[in-house]
């Protein structure tokens, strides 16, 4: 194994010692990454690499120019130029980088998918091209290149090998004593034999005098003559004729496919009032920000919407979402109402659309019951969801998800409902989410 060989297995060690994705959602410092680059923390491993170490110069026993001789001491290596790090041999003062594993939403999506053992599938609304795609669909007309002779030979065969019967076993049992065309026909009908009275009669017509009354009943005929089914004919005789029909013909066009573009709009709102302390907004922001960074990776085309809210409602950008505080009370109304406003920039024919929310349940007397679950209801939305967070246990008036879980139910296809507690929540919260979602769009 060559040194191109140990760098490329020192670089697969480093990856695979990156943190664990759910150890980083939980425990990580999210702040590093962007929205369009998630750094994850790798445990260094130092590449091997040869070093020229400037110290070392000419030999010692030489013996000229002031080199000491063999056996006397060398004294301490002195300075070389550009070893000077700091003055007095202090330490320099720049940090060192970290090393981080990069990967981008796309990426991102698909291992927490296989972390979490989710299967979300996306669905495109915007037709953004149109394209022939296979000749699977059929009219009847068209162009004769494009005339599916395959399917109307079986269709002719299948013809033939209903309406097709033992001709000679016929004749024999028109040769049977005193018999009559009547008596044949009743026979055959009886048999399933797809025959005439017409060609019965004529067959009987054509009977030699000589031969009629050559078997005395038609259970002899039976006894005595081999009949020979329609599939061994056609084997002993092979196809001479398929009675094709105008019917049969079926000429291929090209299926249309329609490429679909895939966006989404997500709508994050969060409880800034005062009760809102550090540790309930980190928890906000520890949940949301993989979930944002997962429907990016998910769909072509993601755009967010942040909505902070107290007993009022305002829309912010991204950084002031999980950074801002009021002093305010709480009205989780407010938020749906703007939410219901802003989401009118993005029709729900053309546009997935998740609304997402977030706090600690308090919310002002009666207002969930009132007016928040009646404005879910009527936002149309792939999914709309509520993570509680409660670091020290619900407080007495921390009602809110307790509530809507009661109106909605545990096993609602569009309405998830998750509680975050401290760190080791997060992953659990936001697989009941995303698997809630999955369940909608089966």
């Amino acid at each position: 194994m060559g040194l191109r060989d140990d760098l490329e297995r020192f670089r697969e060690v480093g990856e695979q010692r990156r943190e664990d994705l759910a150890d980083f959602i939980q425990y990580g410092d999210l702040g590093q990454s962007r929205p369009g680059e998630i750094k994850i923390p790798v445990k260094i491993v130092s590449l091997p690499e040869f070093e020229y170490d400037q110290r070392d110069q000419g030999g010692v026993g030489q013996g000229e120019d002031g080199t000491p001789d063999t056996g006397q001491p060398v004294g301490q290596p002195q300075p070389q130029p550009g070893d000077d790090d700091g003055e007095d041999g202090e330490p320099g003062e720049d940090g060192g980088d970290h090393e981080y594993y990069e990967m981008d939403p796309e990426e991102f999506a698909a291992e927490l998918d296989e972390e979490l053992g989710l299967d979300l599938d996306p669905k495109g609304k915007t037709v953004v091209e149109e394209k022939e795609g296979p000749f699977t669909d059929l009219t009847r007309t068209g162009p004769n290149s494009t005339l599916d002779f395959e399917r109307m030979f079986k269709e002719g065969l299948k013809r033939k090998l209903a309406m097709d019967f033992d001709e000679e076993f016929l004749r024999e049992l028109c040769k049977v004593a005193d018999i009559e065309p009547r008596d044949v026909f009743v026979w055959a009908r009886g048999e399933n034999l797809p025959v005439s009275m017409a060609w019965i009669e004529e067959a009987y017509a054509d009977i030699p005098d000589d031969e009629r009354g050559k078997w005395a009943s038609i259970e002899e005929v039976e006894a005595t003559v081999e009949r020979e089914s329609v599939q061994q004919k056609i084997r002993r005789e092979g196809i001479k004729h398929v009675p094709f029909r105008r019917e049969d013909e079926r000429y291929r066009h090209p299926e249309i496919i329609e490429e679909k573009e895939k966006n989404v709009v997500v709508v994050n709102i969060r409880d800034v009032s005062g009760s809102m302390r550090e540790k309930k907004r980190e928890l906000v922001e520890r949940t949301f920000t993989p979930l944002d960074w997962y429907l990016q990776g998910k769909y072509d085309n993601a755009e967010f919407v942040y909505i902070a809210h107290d007993a009022d409602a305002w829309a912010v950008d991204r950084d002031e979402f999980f950074g801002i505080r009021s002093g305010g009370g709480t009205k989780i109304s407010s938020a749906y109402e703007l939410a219901a406003e802003l989401l009118e920039d993005y029709p729900w024919a053309d546009w997935n659309r998740y609304v997402f929310a977030a706090g600690d349940s308090e919310n002002s007397s009666n207002d969930t019951e009132e007016r928040v679950v009646p404005m879910m209801e009527g936002i149309p939305a792939n999914l709309h969801a509520y993570v509680e967070t409660q670091p020290s246990g619900n407080a007495i008036n921390a009602t809110h998800a307790e509530e809507l879980e009661r109106h909605f139910g545990t096993d609602a296809d569009d309405v998830a409902v998750a509680y975050v507690n401290d760190e080791s929540d997060v992953t659990d919260a936001i697989y009941e989410i995303l698997s809630t979602e999955g369940t909608a769009n089966e």
